[in-house]
This record gives structure tokens, sequence and C-alpha cells, in this order.
């Protein structure tokens, strides 16, 4: 089957102008470049994390991908369409869930969202009750359907904003942090969810997060931007070589000892008991942990992920590798 690439950019920029006072009387007009001559590809089915730092251009990039901002230069289309000239028609192929802005309706139950979706959308009914059946199953939303939305925690009104943006089977869907404000088992079904749904119906998704694991789980290919400028786009495993990241074993051990030995790690901070041990990215932590149980009086271990913005820190002082 011929591979379809579902988004495409060509140099996109986006400029906006800003003023600011720099006297009683005067304002200065500056141009600040959100976005800076990106291009990319994305074939239907594929799951692509689009990450970096706060203030790095992620959401003007989906905002110009759905038609809420048109781009100062370049050529974008999504779906076959032009987002900003066609954004009417483009809405029946997309989804969309935006962080912490939500489109449910605040005072109404979650059911009547739904139900609005489905006659804005005009969807058949018989596909309308299959979609929101299966959404309601496998995000747990049948106790929260007479709700208010007012009333949801972030977790659950999370959820309520999947299921409403899958209810008329979009080609592309855009999540921006979908696993925020979730507790560690919401999470795990959230991103099987996903997993399924990219997997059953070869939905494309493009996701912004500073959840690693999202990303771990989820995708194959990840693109970094800051400055609004494509920084790398590739395999994870291939972002922390290029940023040279490490992850982090937290060792609570029985009693205070000299600093663990193990190879491939090496100990960057001891208190007491506890020792942090800082090991490559790319490199499996299940080695360590091994020899660190056989040899050492464990108590408990956990490990954590690199920060983002750290690691694109580490790709800047490399020169950064796209």
């Amino acid at each position: 089957m011929e591979e379809v690439d579902l988004i495409e950019l060509d140099d996109v920029e986006k400029v906006f102008d800003v003023r600011r006072r720099t006297g009683r009387l005067r304002r200065e007009k500056r141009q600040v470049r959100a976005v800076d001559g990106i291009s990319f590809r994305v074939p239907r089915g594929e799951m692509v994390g689009y990450i970096g730092p706060n203030g790095a251009g992620k959401s003007t990039t989906v905002k110009m991908l759905t038609g809420i901002l048109t781009p100062s230069a370049g050529r974008l289309r999504v779906a076959g369409f032009d987002p900003s000239r066609e954004r009417t028609r483009l809405a029946q192929h997309i989804g969309v869930v935006f962080g912490q802005r939500t489109t449910l309706w605040w005072d109404l139950p979650l059911y009547d969202s739904y139900r609005l979706a489905h006659r804005m959308y005009r969807i058949p009914d018989a596909r309308f009750r299959d979609n929101l059946d299966r959404c309601v199953e496998l995000l747990d939303l049948a106790s929260l359907l007479d709700v208010p939305v007012r009333q949801l925690s972030l977790g659950q009104r999370m959820r309520g904003d999947i299921a409403a943006a899958l209810l008329h089977d979009p080609d592309v869907l855009y999540l921006d942090e979908p696993t925020i404000g979730l507790d560690v088992i919401s999470k795990a079904k959230v991103r099987q969810f996903l997993r399924d749904l990219n997997a059953e119906r070869a939905t494309t998704i493009l996701l912004t997060t500073h959840d690693l694991t999202d990303i771990e789980q989820l995708c194959k290919r990840v693109m970094v931007i800051d400055h609004g400028r494509l920084m790398y786009d590739g395999a994870l495993a291939g972002l922390h070589e290029a940023g040279e990241s490490e992850r982090t074993l937290v060792v609570d051990l029985e009693r205070e000892l000299p600093p663990v030995e193990v190879a491939g790690a090496r100990v960057v901070k001891i208190e007491g008991p506890r020792q942090w041990l800082a090991f490559p990215a790319s490199a499996s932590a299940a080695p360590l942990v091994a020899h660190i149980a056989a040899a050492y009086p464990l108590v408990d271990l956990s490990v954590r992920e690199p920060d983002i913005e750290a690691v694109i820190a580490r790709m800047y002082e490399g020169e950064g590798v796209h």
C-alpha cells in the first residue's frame, strides 16, 4: 500500500508583531519569529512526539495545523487541505485536545457535549453510538456521563476531551499533554487506548508532551523544536545520543555505604543511605538494577527520566543534530 503523507510542512514560518512601551508615549514594534522555516512530513498512521521547552513554538505549529493561525510564509497541508483556508472542511478530518483548554461544555453533563458533537459533525447515529460506547469503555467514562464538566477532575476531563475528539473518526489527532493530571493507572489506560486507536484505525497522532514516558511508550519518532526551529527528527534513542542525556537511578540502601560501584553508571550524589547514579539514557537500566540488587543491601530503587529541557540544552552545547 502506498504511503500517504497526511501532514506536510514546507519551510513554514509564523511571525508575530509585538509592541512594547519604550517610554511614556512611545511604543516600539518588533517581530517575534515563533516558527522559523520548519519542514516535515507525517505519513498516515504514524504516532509522532513533538517536543520542546515552553515557548519553543509547539503550540503555534499545532494552531497552524488546525487552521487557527495562518502561516506567515511556507506551505502547509493536512489531509490534503490548506488549514487556514479550508478550516471548516478540515474540521471533519482532525481531532484536537488542547491541554488545559477543554472543548467540552462547562455547565452541561459530559454526555450532552457528546450529543452536541454528534449533531455538529453530522455523525451517523450508528457510528456515533459505536464510537461513544468504545470510548466510554476504554477510557472508563461510564460513571461520569451525567456529571457536569465543571465538576470533573483534570484527569477525568482530559479523558472526556479525548473521547470528544474521536467521535467523528478523525484521520489526524493532535494531543497536547494528554496524560497531565492523571494517576499512574489512568496514564496507562490512556496510553493503551491511543496505541489501540492507532493500530486498529491507523489514526495519525501528533503528541506534544513534557512526559518522556509518553513518548517512549507511544512514539517511534520524535521531533524537537526550540526557538521556532526543528532541531531533531528521528528515533528517541537518537535524541538521547545527540543530547548525551542521562537517566538517574535512585538507590535506597539499608544503611549508609561508600559509593556504589557498577559498570556503566556513576554516583553523582549521596545523602545517607540514598545514592543517585547517572547512566546513559539510551542504555537499559535492567543490568544495573540486577547488579546492585545482587551486590548491595537494597531497600528500594527508582528510575528518573531526563528532563526534556536538559536534553535540548545539551544538544545546543554540541550544536544540535537534525
